[in-house]
Order: structure tokens, then sequence, then C-alpha cells
């Protein structure tokens, strides 16, 4: 046991599924900035010149279709191809998505690459991280592993906010005209180099993803396979409600996440001085920041679960993992408290706030981001029954369609309110819910823990 608990090497399979991963969020990141430019910049410069509202909106139907799809197409490989032949399949899908985008001319096509990338996001990433979680057997090393996947996912999202953008305006721009056709080209190109990538990978990957979850690998005895035709137990039941139940929390922690972009983006323009000598900081470095951040703490949090997971009485539970991500999100907000409060409540735009302030905004909010989010992967993979596995990690992402189909028209009303108190009402929001899950953390381990394990 202890033997297992020491080893701190992944498996090799593990980082082609990670840099599968990179190759796919470049391509995303890049396409969900390219997506707006485009619909939105005048026809003389390249663009499709139509409103900014209907440009958000579909947008926002390519963010939000491509957290939903992965719960209707999880079942595919719960129960009919494994999930390691829908991956390339996925990314192929995505690549002719961004290809057609690159061709458009009228909306129609965009229409086409939100509809591809849709349902080729649902057979890549749900699946991408099941394979994963199916790599260990020390389900221990399963919460660094998640957070080292992480920081290759921000790879992908510090590449699409930053380079892909440069190009539209230098590299690729000829005669005035941007160069999105050439940007969307190049993510269709990086999603069919991903699936050729994770096709290679195969041989790495030993039996994980070959049969469908359903049916298990094929090490797996007949005695296993008849009672996976079983109906659920009762362990097994509480098991999908408790990962129901943190995806309840998701959808909290996730509509005031991405709120809190819309909400830096309008402080920082009006109201944070954002001059370093001569260099103007524009607002999207602040997702830049993100990614960077999140990158770097994948390693570095990493080590802190292994740490964690050898104490004698093993790591802290996820619930409370949750709840301090929740907590940090709050106290994220509370920047802009402080900002508003050192340049002067309600002064006018010509008293600037510190752009330290909105740093640490983004550093609390990755930091929150980091604990949550790639350790409700590792909690899915440890807990769902085998049989509805990908459909469960599903359910995860889909919590983040709500959030992100959401967030546009809380944002709507909050701003029909006073600053201050909103952004003081956030924070309690996420505090109390941090609260919770720290005070029945006993009871909510009882709904994964079998009566006879010990925790």
């Amino acid at each position: 046991m202890n033997e297992t608990v020491e080893k701190t090497k992944f498996p090799i399979g593990f980082y082609f599924c990670s840099i599968t991963f990179t190759f796919e969020r470049a391509a995303y990141y890049a396409s969900k900035w390219l997506i707006y430019a485009f619909l939105t910049t005048t026809i003389v410069a390249g663009g499709l010149e139509i409103s900014k509202g209907e440009a958000a909106i579909m947008q926002s139907y390519l963010v939000a279709f491509t957290y939903a799809a992965p719960v209707l197409f999880g079942v595919i490989a719960d129960r009919w191809i494994g999930a390691r032949y829908l991956i390339p399949v996925g990314m192929f899908l995505m690549g002719g998505g961004y290809y057609l985008a690159s061709i458009a001319t009228s909306k129609s096509l965009i229409w086409a690459m939100v509809i591809l990338v849709s349902i080729g996001t649902g057979l890549f990433k749900g699946n991408v991280s099941a394979i994963t979680g199916e790599l260990f057997t020390n389900q221990k090393e399963l919460d660094s592993a998640y957070s080292v996947q992480y920081s290759f996912v921000n790879i992908g999202s510090f590449i699409g906010t930053t380079a892909v953008g440069v190009l539209v305006a230098t590299t690729f721009m000829k005669n005035g005209i941007q160069g999105f056709s050439q940007c969307f080209f190049l993510a269709a190109v990086l999603c069919v180099v991903g699936g050729l990538w994770f096709i290679f990978a195969w041989r790495f990957l030993g039996e994980a993803g070959k049969q469908p979850f359903a049916k298990g690998s094929d090490k797996a005895s007949d005695a296993k396979a008849s009672v996976d035709k079983q109906p659920l137990t009762t362990i097994e039941k509480k098991r999908v409600f408790a990962i129901i139940l943190v995806s309840f929390f998701s959808i909290i922690f996730w509509l005031f996440w991405y709120m809190s972009y819309l909400s830096v983006y309008d402080y920082m323009t009006e109201f944070v001085k954002l001059d370093i000598g001569k260099i103007v900081v524009p607002t999207s470095w602040f997702d830049s920041l993100n990614a960077l951040t999140c990158i770097i703490l994948g390693p570095v949090l990493a080590a802190v679960w292994l740490k964690l997971a050898r104490r004698p009485q093993g790591d802290m539970s996820l619930f409370k993992k949750t709840g301090i991500g929740l907590a940090l999100l709050g106290a994220s907000f509370l920047m802009l408290v402080g900002a508003e409060l050192s340049r002067g409540v309600g002064a006018s735009s010509d008293h600037k706030a510190s752009l330290i302030w909105i740093i640490l905004f983004g550093l609390l909010l990755s930091l929150g981001e980091m604990f949550f989010s790639p350790l409700g992967n590792s909690f899915v993979s440890k807990y769902a029954p085998r049989k509805i596995l990908s459909i469960l990690m599903g359910v995860w992402t889909f919590a983040t369609f709500i959030a992100g189909f959401s967030y546009g028209r809380l944002y709507a009303i909050v701003l029909q309110f006073d600053m201050m108190i909103v952004y003081t009402v956030i924070p309690i929001i996420t505090f109390i819910a941090a609260v919770l899950l720290f005070m029945f953390d006993k009871n909510l381990k009882t709904l994964i823990i079998e009566d006879e394990e010990k925790f």
C-alpha cells in the first residue's frame, strides 16, 4: 500500500491525453475570441459586420453547447463504442467546423461551425477525462493527475488568448483585411493534428477506452461483466447523488466565474489605471493571466495533493476543496470592492484604482478555479459507477453549460444595482456555500464511502 502511495510518476498515456487537450483547447479558445471579432468587424476589414448583441448570442451558444454536448454524447462511450475511438472523431469534426468558419461569408457557415464543434466536443471532452482516470490504479493520484492535466489545458488556453489574437492583426493581415480566415484554418489544423496525435497515443493507453465503459476492459472477469449489467447498488446510487450535488455547487461557482470576466472588463476600462510606462494593458490580458496562473499552479497543487494523500489521515475531502474554491472565488470579487474603496466610492472615472487590484483578482480567481475544476473530474473518476462513467463526466460538464448559458442574463440584471452592493453580495453567497460544505463534510462523505471503509 505504501509503495503505491509513494508512486509519483504518471503513465505515459496520461501525457498523451493531456497534450491532446492542449491542441483542442488552443483551437477552442482561439475560435471563441475569433467568432465574436469576425462577426462584429466591418466587411471591408474582413468581417461580417453584424450587431454586437447577435454576435454575443452566437458566441454564447458556442460556449454553452460545447458544455452540454458531452452529456448527450457520453452515452455512446458508456454503451456502444470505446471512448478512445470517439476522441479522434470528435477532433476531426471540430476541425471540420473550424474549416467551415475559415471560408465563411455568411452567418450560416458560422452556425454550422457551432454545431460541428459542439458535436465534436461531445465526443471528445468527457471521454478524454474518463480515459485519464482509467490509466490510474491508485485513486489517490487522481487529484494530482487532473491538476497537472489542467495545466496542459491552460497551455492551450494561453495560446488561444494571446498568440492567435495577435496573428489576426499582424502576421495574417493583408491590405487592411484581418486574418480571421487564416486563424480559423489554423484552429482546424490544430484539431486534425491533435486527432492524429491521439491515434498515435493508442499504443500507450493499454486497455483504457477500448471497450464501452459499461462493458469494462478485456481483462475484466465474466463475473464482473455480469455485475455491470445489474441495477445500481445502494452505495452507487449515493455516489451518483453526491456527483449531482457537487455539480450543483459547480453551477454556483461557474456562474460567478464567468460573470467575473464581464465585471473586470467593464471596471478595468473605466476605473483602473492601465498605463505601465508606454504600454497600455489590454483587457484581454486578464484571460492570459488566468491561463498562465493555472499553468503554473497545476504542478504545484499536484504536489500538494500527493503530499496530503501520504498523511496517515489521508487527503482532505473534495467537499472541503470545493468549499475552498468557492471561498477564493468570493474573495476575488472583494478585490473590486477594495479597488473602489481605494479610489473613492462613486468617484468619477478620473480617479483610477491601481492595476494591482485586478492582478490580485485574477490570481485569487485562478487559484479558486484550480481547487475546483480539475478536482471535479477526479471526483467523478473515483466514484462514478463504471457503467455510466461518461454520462456522469458529462453531468459535471453540463453544470458549466447551465452557468455559461445564464451568466450574461444575470449580469444584465446586476447592472441595475449599485456595484458595491453586488460585489459584496456575491462573496457572501460563495462564503455561505463554502461554510455549508465544511459543516456537512462528514455527512457528505457518507454518500461516497461504504460503511466498512475508512476515510
